[in-house]
């Protein structure tokens, strides 16, 4: 059996394999999408495929929906090309259960998949149509965050966006000035609203995706490319909006067991791909079950029925406070410590972490001990129950084939608001009277947290707990901070003393200056621990865990 549509005629032989068929007419969704589309989605990755696409899915099964989601890439074109074209854009669902089964299903709720490129003029043309339709009521995106930077972190304009900046609409490439360009194709046609959504894992995602958007919009019009009226247009959020929201699903690069799992249930040619851009994927995405999208419900041209499908539909408060529980106390810190600690201990799966003692008692403290006393209350999710699910549901769960290896890419992004964010509001606590008051300790008795940071330059010297060489994943502050860290040598703790201090000094790497916070001794000393030879990362990290140092 073939994933494709004509394939999809052999109903029998999917329900021998156990895949669940989509209940709809998917012809008639396509047509009807192509005369009148509704939702264009830019990022064609895993956690669209595996989330996003299979939420209209449910809608349209419900008949509560016509039309299905344009799925538009802005980076990697070989994802159309090599997944979305020859599976006729169709998506293998498998749902890794923690009883170890697989649910699987194929997602239909895509009705095309485009290349946002404005140097394919087939492809741009027909992206240009859409934004003309009065139909469409929202463009979302999963892009990463970096995908919305225009910037380097010492604010220089990138090269890419400093060209679109001078060559106009016509030939805009980054994925912020295409999106422009194509809301400028909408502003000289139908002039209709528009919700501008983003839904990446990213705090105020919203605002970073309204201020990149006008960022570029105003530089063109400052060069003539475009009127002044239609940056009016753009920030008038009665017409175009850009609401808030909070996601949460893994969805891990595909694991062999599950492609091992689908050909022996007679499914062909479901094998991974990696594309001239380096990403790892397949026709099949699998994923966790659990999965959260809390949605700012600002929508100036109507929307497709969320609630129907599991979304919560709130106010931007309400976003914020989830997205801070999640991001900044109960799921992301917990993840990017075991991908700190993971890497040096030599594990490749985070489920196989969980059943490291240190590693779980770590997480625990990040979490229970120091998140919780300055974590907000979003008021529709309880943190307690949510950190619960994580610490033991979720990242325990052994079929998840999730790698620390993955989440330790871009770890300099994220640091700032996965650690940054608490350290500030033990800060803050201290400015308005409370440090001190039962649940808001002094910011320097945090130790959990410090030890990833110290933790994390430690992973940067590129050596694991064995003293062999490891591979780093990419981040774009890589070269910069082992540049600082130069002449650090592991097994000689001296060789760090005095050169920390710019790093750990750096508001911009952690959101605050950790010198004048008071935590740059402790983090220092942990890391003159981590360095001192073989097996120092493990000694260091059960000492501070069990309380012994």
């Amino acid at each position: 059996m073939r994933m494709t549509l004509d394939g999809l005629c052999d109903a029998a032989g999917w329900e021998k394999a156990h895949v669940k068929l989509p209940c709809f007419d998917v012809k008639a969704m396509r047509e009807a999408t192509e005369k009148n589309p509704v939702w264009i989605h830019f990022g064609a990755g895993n956690i669209f495929r595996g989330f996003l696409a299979v939420l209209q899915q449910r809608l349209l099964e419900q008949g509560l929906e016509k039309c299905g989601i344009i799925a538009a890439e802005t980076f990697d074109y070989d994802i159309i090309d090599r997944i979305y074209e020859p599976y006729d854009n169709l998506t293998m669902m498998v749902s890794l259960c923690p009883d170890g089964s697989m649910e699987k299903e194929i997602v239909a709720g895509v009705a095309e998949g485009v290349k946002a490129d404005t140097g394919d003029e087939k492809a741009f043309a027909e992206l240009k149509r859409m934004f003309a339709s009065p139909s469409l009521q929202l463009i979302s995106f999963t892009i990463t965050e970096k995908g919305y930077a225009l910037t380097d972190l010492k604010g220089n304009a990138l090269p890419v966006f400093q060209n679109d900046a001078e060559n106009g609409p016509g030939a805009a490439r980054h994925a912020m000035s295409v999106v422009t360009a194509l809301l400028l194709e909408r502003y000289r046609t139908c002039r209709a609203p528009l919700a501008v959504v983003s839904m990446d894992n990213c705090s105020r995602n919203g605002e970073k995706l309204k201020n990149s958007i006008v960022t570029v919009a105003k530089e063109w019009e400052k060069r003539g490319h475009v009127s002044p009226d239609f940056v009016e247009w753009l920030t008038d959020e009665t017409t175009i909006s850009f609401p808030w929201t909070m996601i949460d699903k893994i969805t891990p690069r595909p694991a062999k067991e599950v492609e091992e799992a689908l050909a022996g249930a007679g499914i062909e040619d479901m094998a991974p791909i990696v594309t001239g851009r380096n990403t790892y994927i397949a026709p099949f995405v699998n994923a966790e079950t659990p999965q959260y999208l809390v949605v700012e419900d600002r929508f100036p041209n109507g929307r497709p029925a969320f609630e129907k499908a599991g979304v919560y539909m709130t106010d931007r408060e309400t976003v914020n406070r989830t997205e801070r529980m999640k991001v900044t106390t109960c799921l992301n810190p917990l993840h990017t410590a075991l991908a700190v600690y993971g890497c040096l201990l030599g594990y490749d799966r985070i489920s196989a972490e969980m059943n490291d003692p240190d590693l779980k008692r770590l997480v625990e403290i990040i979490g229970y001990d120091e998140g919780m006393p300055v974590v907000t209350h979003p008021g529709i999710i309880d943190p307690m129950d949510f950190i619960r699910e994580v610490i033991e549901k979720r990242l325990p769960n052994p079929f998840i084939p999730d790698m620390p290896q993955r989440i330790a890419t871009d770890t300099s992004q994220k640091i700032p608001v996965r650690f940054g964010e608490t350290i500030k509001a033990y800060l803050e606590a201290g400015r308005t009277g409370r440090e001190g008051e039962p649940g808001v300790p002094d910011v320097r008795s945090l130790t959990a947290i410090p030890l990833v940071l110290a933790g994390w330059l430690r992973y940067l010297l590129a050596v694991d707990d064995e003293g062999k060489p490891m591979q780093l994943s990419s981040d774009p502050m890589l070269e910069k901070l082992q540049g600082q860290l130069a002449g650090i040598t592991p097994g000689m703790p001296e060789s760090a003393d005095g050169k920390l201090e710019p790093i750990l000094s750096n508001p911009i790497l952690f959101g605050t200056d950790l010198t004048e916070a008071g935590l740059a001794p402790k983090i220092e000393k942990m890391f003159s621990g981590l360095l001192a030879g073989p097996g120092a990362v493990r000694r260091t990290l059960h000492g501070y865990i069990s309380g012994t140092f």
